[in-house]
């Protein structure tokens, strides 16, 4: 009798590997929609209706024309899924019961999410409860903001309790879970990336939320010197007006002019006029 052939196992050992890693594979990055690319569906919780993702779900619900029936999904909640290719529903997982077919490339089982697309680097944030995007080694979790933000900003931001639990001042979008990259400004507070570039093509340099600058201005402010130097105020005009500096939070007094005020503190021309002198003047 012969002895069996370990390496024959081995090879058939290795046959059956190579044909479930195949069958998993079938259909990667051949499903989903226009926000993420995943071979099942969820089962909304809340409606039981079956969509695609999260956002899909949101943006169904919130077009309906009763108020009361617009709703969005709890990601963590979701109980089940059905697999896009066989059409088995089932309980959460990473591999369809039926068809033997991943789902995702990556997985999180807290927040039953999806995705094939890899490149993205998703991770999920403890601290956060949720997923983000980018790789886990260039992000940190501040606990003060409460949300994950560019390692290069660890120690060189000024930080604002929750700041990012809040809506983006130009769009009114929900930040701490928003698709679209955000970004933190000189004064702490936060915004989308592209409402803030849309915020400088209109010429804005302030923060919608506090009025702070939002860019060192110390050039445009001594071209200000210049213009205010050079253009004379009528005299009927020249009177004094108490200041409130949006910059640094003083009071001060300066002369009126059409083109702005100078804070004589920190000389800043970001300021409001707050009392006039004009009728004390007349």
């Amino acid at each position: 009798m012969e002895a069996p052939d370990a390496n024959a196992d081995v090879g058939r050992t290795q046959n059956r590997d190579d044909d479930n890693t195949s069958r998993q594979d079938f259909g990667k990055l051949l499903y989903g929609c226009e926000h993420y690319r995943r071979r099942c569906k969820i089962r909304a919780p809340c409606c039981n209706q079956i969509f695609t993702c999260r956002h899909c779900h949101n943006e169904a619900t919130s077009a309906l024309s009763n108020p009361k029936e617009r709703h969005e999904i709890v990601r963590h909640d979701v109980k089940q899924v059905v697999c896009a290719v066989c059409g088995t529903e089932q309980q959460v997982s990473n591999i369809c019961s039926n068809c033997r077919v991943k789902f995702g490339e990556y997985f999180c089982d807290i927040c039953k999410f999806y995705d094939d697309d890899i490149t993205k680097e998703q991770f999920h944030c403890n601290d956060c409860g949720i997923c983000r995007v980018g790789g886990r080694e260039n992000f940190f979790h501040c606990p003060k903001c409460g949300s994950c933000y560019s390692i290069g900003l660890r120690d060189n931001h000024l930080c604002v309790e929750d700041s990012m639990k809040s809506h983006c001042p130009i769009c009114y979008e929900f930040l701490f879970d928003s698709t679209k990259q955000t970004t933190i400004l000189k004064c702490g507070h936060t915004m989308h990336v592209e409402c803030y570039e849309e915020m400088f093509s209109q010429n804005q340099y302030r923060c919608p939320i506090c009025s702070k600058s939002v860019l060192n201005m110390s050039r445009t402010w001594e071209r200000l010197d210049q213009e205010i130097e050079a253009t004379a105020m009528p005299e009927e005009y020249r009177y004094e007006v108490q200041i409130l500096c949006n910059d640094c939070n003083n009071r001060s007094k300066a002369f009126f002019h059409i083109f702005g005020h100078k804070c004589q503190h920190c000389n800043s021309y970001n300021t409001r006029v707050i009392t006039s002198g004009e009728n004390n003047q007349r």
